[in-house]
């Protein structure tokens, strides 16, 4: 089962997408600021994200933006994850990987990312980012008409992961 990947097109890792997240937990202006963060990152229009249910020890009501997101695909994601990487010095944990493959981590200050700017306007903010791995026949879980689950064999483990991003990304693990 050695080299598996390599011999049968199905096995093959690819980058489906990388979400960029801020939670500001309040709306306003902070809304606002973390969206032009966001689109200073990204290059592409951030979409708010709305309380899902009222929280009144910290004032938010239900349906209230609280935070700010994007997703990114394609080449997009890569050039983007490839700044992201070098904005925490080309390391990744190990322990930040879950089950199936999937990679998230935090970048405390965005003005550590490489071609961006410090805006007195934005000030510093940090954000959250997640990245999703996937393998051709992973659309079955989606579809509407009989909808299936991934195998066991099939599923992006931790390692997968790990070497996936090693060797596509030139990154090292700690």
């Amino acid at each position: 089962m050695s080299n598996s990947s390599e011999s049968n097109p199905m096995r093959v890792i690819r980058l489906e997408k990388v979400v960029l997240n801020m939670g500001v937990g309040r709306s306003g202006a902070a809304i606002e600021t973390a969206q032009r963060a966001l689109e200073q990152i990204s290059s592409k229009k951030p979409t708010t994200r709305n309380a899902k249910s009222a929280q009144r020890d910290w004032g938010v009501r239900k349906g209230e933006p609280i935070g700010v997101s994007v997703t990114l695909r394609q080449d997009t994601a890569v050039s983007v994850l490839k700044r992201l990487f070098e904005a925490k010095g080309n390391i990744i944990k190990s322990k930040s990987f879950d089950n199936f493959g999937n990679y998230s981590f935090g970048i405390r200050e965005h003005i550590d990312i490489p071609n961006v700017k410090y805006d007195p306007k934005i000030g510093i903010l940090g954000l959250d980012v997640s990245v999703t791995l996937t393998r051709p026949g992973f659309g079955i879980r989606f579809r509407s008409r009989r909808k299936a689950r991934i195998g066991k064999g099939h599923t992006i483990s931790s390692q997968e992961a790990k070497n996936f991003l090693m060797e596509k990304f030139g990154v090292e693990l700690e």
